[in-house]
């Protein structure tokens, strides 16, 4: 009897807190995000699967990091770099982050664009109408209201893992190449791409701007000390979830496009019209639609992103349960980003394609930066006290610092 009071106490106290790694982590899977997968399994088959284990570990220690941060200290990622290490270095990061966050920002809106195009929406009706929903959502809603539509969001992502089961991959080598890594990546141009590519693969699971939403939201949601073995949970099983969605993503397309011999995808919305003739009416309809939401719902959360990390680090009200009103700068650069990021692709000729991939391989070019700042805050006894990292922690992100800094470089020596 006891055992199973516990067990319910422990069940009702997950689903009190959960929310914020949950949501985090599949965010993550946004329209940039599933073009560089769909990329991964187009042009490389099931080689890069292989990366998709070392990242879960990292993806889970980082996002681990920044929400125990949060639980501890209360404040927010920006808050404590700006309390530690001075203005100037935190002006630097922030103006680093919004232009990678606003590469983000437009990228989701192109999917938007391009998965109702699909459909024969066109981007003049699909993009404006986008850019009102996510803007009122937020702007007229509550942290929990809006964090409620969020979970049911993330749930959507289920789509992909429908989407690869279609695909009929082969399955025994997917799971070998998800445990063994290529002996050779080739020479040339072709080894530029494969660096590039996983660059890219990194830097969309373990997206800079996750860290800084993550903290944000479990100090807007009140989560403290008590709470947070609770939340943990929540932070992993996100990250779990995203992932096994992102290795379905890659299985899906080279199980069939790269089989095919397509090895050159322009967007995500292009891997979905593949799909088409090869795994089915509902492989592409589930592919489609899966990116619409995924689209819609990082173009949400994205721009909060950063108006959390430029308040946060101006010392600005924020957070999404303050009305207009209460937190002018927070809402107004929210609506800048959602204006200027929907308003580029109505602009005819821009080069969006190149702005979304770019933007994913920035996120791994800049990671190792914001992870050096949360190795240096979670290890410091006085902010964290007995909550500070432990040497395990500490040796994977490191290490996960070391292995960014070495395939940016790498891969600059190969493109020359």
């Amino acid at each position: 009897m006891n055992i199973l009071r516990t067990s319910k106490r422990r069940v009702l106290l997950f689903l009190a807190v959960v929310g914020p790694g949950f949501i985090t982590a599949n965010v993550d899977n946004d329209a940039g995000g599933i073009w560089t997968y769909s990329e991964a399994g187009a042009r490389f088959g099931y080689s890069l699967l292989w990366a998709m284990i070392p990242t879960t570990i990292a993806l889970v220690v980082v996002q681990e990091m920044a929400a125990r941060m949060g639980a501890v200290t209360g404040k927010g990622l920006s808050d404590l770099i700006r309390e530690e290490f001075g203005f100037r270095i935190t002006f630097l990061l922030m103006v680093a982050l919004v232009a990678t966050n606003f590469g983000n920002v437009m990228a989701e809106f192109a999917g938007v664009a391009s998965s109702l195009d699909l459909f024969g929406v066109s981007k003049y009706i699909s993009v404006p109408l986008a850019a009102a929903a996510v803007w009122l959502l937020v702007v007229q809603g509550t942290y929990r209201s809006v964090e409620k539509i969020f979970l049911v969001a993330s749930v959507f992502y289920v789509c992909y893992i429908m989407a690869g089961l279609l695909a009929q991959p082969d399955w025994k080598a997917a799971a070998f190449a998800t445990v063994t890594r290529p002996e050779t990546v080739g020479s040339g141009n072709y080894r530029y791409l494969y660096l590039y590519t996983l660059i890219g693969l990194v830097g969309t699971t373990i997206a800079p701007w996750m860290q800084f939403y993550l903290q944000a939201s479990i100090v807007e949601k009140g989560i403290t000390v008590r709470q947070y073995g609770a939340s943990r949970w929540d932070v992993i099983v996100g990250c779990l979830f995203a992932v096994l969605v992102a290795w379905f993503i890659i299985v899906a397309c080279a199980a069939t496009l790269h089989t095919a011999g397509i090895t050159e995808i322009r967007d995500a919305a292009d891997a979905a019209q593949a799909l088409r003739p090869l795994a089915g009416e509902y492989a592409y309809l589930l592919f489609a639609a899966g990116l619409f939401n995924a689209s819609l719902f990082a173009a949400s959360i994205l721009p909060i992103s950063t108006a959390y990390v430029v308040c946060e680090g101006l010392g600005f009200e924020s957070g999404l349960d303050k009305k207009f009103h209460e937190a002018p700068a927070f809402y107004w650069l929210y609506t800048l980003l959602i204006i200027a990021g929907a308003g580029v692709l109505l602009v005819p000729g821009f080069p969006l394609t190149y702005i979304m991939v770019l933007s994913q391989v920035v996120n791994g070019v800049v990671l190792p930066f914001v992870l050096i700042f949360m190795l240096l805050l979670t290890n410091n006894r006085e902010l964290m006290g007995e909550h500070a990292n432990s040497r395990a922690f500490n040796a994977i992100a490191w290490t996960t610092v070391v292995v960014m800094i070495v395939l940016t470089i790498s891969m600059l020596l190969t493109g020359r």
